[in-house]
């Protein structure tokens, strides 16, 4: 896992990533590079812009594989139907805490609910929290499962 950011810079990266990503949910038509150029991002530091950037195109990248594991663990809703931040914020958890395991899966969790908070509904912390809490639980018991058969 990559410490080179401070939390304070990767939080801003990550409300940068949110933003551009919703924005892309809301108009899928434009590319990631797009979205990037278009977001206001030359006061900011090159680091927030390049994590924030890295953020951006993973999670657009892979957004199909984390909505078929949305679907997987949301029971009577489809990934489509959340709030576009919740989903946005879950997405981004996902991707940088479990897909590519950029940083500790409490931590990804933890912001993406300050994220939710922020920018979301008055309940979106709660249910973000929930929605990771349940797949991030399942998914330690299967790799559980899985340790116990090679053993």
């Amino acid at each position: 896992m990559e410490r080179s950011l401070m939390p304070q810079r990767r939080r801003r990266s990550r409300e940068i990533a949110l933003q551009i990503l919703y924005s892309l949910d809301m108009g899928p038509d434009q590319s990631p590079q797009g979205a990037l150029a278009l977001f206001p991002l030359e006061e900011e530091e090159t680091d927030v812009v390049d994590y924030a950037s890295r953020l951006v195109r993973g999670v657009w990248e892979k957004r199909f594989d984390i909505d078929d594991l949305l679907r997987t663990y949301l029971t009577g809703w489809r990934p489509e139907r959340l709030v576009a931040v919740d989903r946005t914020a879950v997405r981004m958890a996902l991707y940088e805490g479990v897909v590519e395991k950029l940083t500790p899966v409490a931590v990804a969790i933890s912001e993406a609910v300050e994220l939710a908070k922020r920018f979301g509904t008055e309940d979106s912390g709660r249910f973000v929290n929930g929605v990771l809490g349940r797949i991030v639980r399942e998914l330690e018991g299967v790799s559980d499962l899985r340790a116990d058969e090679t053993e």
